[in-house]
């Protein structure tokens, strides 16, 4: 299998930069919702995954996870895990806190011949 050129892979800096501008234009002054906070989050997730989209990676798929919630003096702990070949795969992740909420933005961009391959 060909190998990308390093200059191709998606960057670490570029992935965290959409995460954090999206999260500032959508959560900046909101207050905890908990009705609202699912629409909240799906449409955020969708916004960040459509910009990391249109940087125009083609080969690439992108999943995106958003974590949102009330500030209340309390800690939270997340974890993942995925497969991916880290000569071509990426992810990023970045938090937003305001007075009143906490959120985390995670995203992967996976080589889309890799998802095929692998699972198919």
């Amino acid at each position: 299998m060909a190998r990308l050129a390093y200059k191709e892979k998606v960057p670490v800096s570029v992935m965290r930069e959409v995460c954090q501008v999206c999260m500032t234009e959508h959560l900046t002054g909101w207050k905890y919702d908990g009705e609202k906070s699912a629409d909240v989050v799906k449409n955020l997730s969708d916004t960040i995954r459509n910009r990391l989209k249109a940087l125009n990676y083609e080969r690439y798929k992108f999943i995106v996870q958003v974590i949102l919630g009330e500030r209340r003096e309390q800690g939270v702990r997340s974890g993942t895990r995925c497969f991916w070949d880290s000569n071509t795969d990426n992810q990023a992740s970045e938090s937003f806190t305001n007075d009143n909420i906490f959120a985390v933005a995670q995203g992967a961009c996976l080589l889309h011949s890799h998802i095929c391959n692998n699972f198919l």
